[in-house]
């Protein structure tokens, strides 16, 4: 069984017939215990994160968010479910995250600013990150099974995660600057896409954390 993390923020709804789509078996609830006895467990996000983060604290959501990553569950954050993995973000003020990952999450706009290759003057970084982009492999993983090489995602965010760690990033994407389109550590994976928009490929997604991960 995968339990999809419900904080009551975002269509979780989509998700959780992606998952249907490719035969998992999965309940979406945001009841602790529903996460404590799942076999997988996915947290989605969509909107700020501050308030996502607020809410899980807010149903006392995050001790067993950290307990089934602790008991080494396959976990899966998507999007901003992603971006609460790592340890702080400045979007809308400094919000502390789940910690799990080491870095922060920044505004595209503060990432250009201390990157080594800035976008051109001529070609002004358009934020948000909306619409279809490739994804570049670092290395192998399960994750990819089935999936073409440099596959298109479906993205829509304007603050990116920062990895304090570059061996946390799975694969990558450039949007102005290269960022984190994929995450692992151990049993945690987080894409910064959203893989129940991207057809085919989100499918694979989904269906390679469901039967592989």
């Amino acid at each position: 069984m995968i339990a999809i993390v419900d904080y009551g923020i975002g269509n979780l709804r989509s998700i959780e017939k992606a998952f249907e789509a490719v035969g998992a078996d999965v309940v979406r609830s945001d009841r602790p215990e529903d996460i404590c006895t799942a076999d997988k467990v996915v947290l989605p996000g969509v909107g700020a994160f501050g308030a996502c983060i607020d809410e899980i604290r807010r149903r006392k959501l995050e001790e067993p968010i950290l307990g089934a990553i602790e008991e080494s569950k396959p976990f899966l954050g998507v999007c901003v479910g992603m971006q609460l993995l790592f340890e702080s973000s400045e979007e809308m003020g400094q919000h502390k995250g789940l910690g799990v990952l080491p870095g922060r999450v920044l505004h595209f706009a503060t990432a250009c600013k201390t990157a080594l290759h800035k976008p051109s003057p001529a070609d002004p970084l358009k934020i948000p990150h909306m619409g279809w982009n490739t994804v570049e492999q670092r290395r192998e993983d399960p994750l990819f099974r089935g999936l073409p090489s440099q596959p298109y995602f479906y993205f829509v965010h304007s603050y990116a995660a920062a990895p304090a760690t570059a061996s946390d990033m799975l694969a990558s994407c450039r949007h102005g600057v290269v960022f984190p389109a994929i995450v692992q550590r151990n049993n945690v994976y987080g894409v910064q896409f959203h893989p129940e928009k991207s057809q085919a490929n989100g499918l694979r997604i989904l269906q390679n954390f469901a039967e592989s991960i």
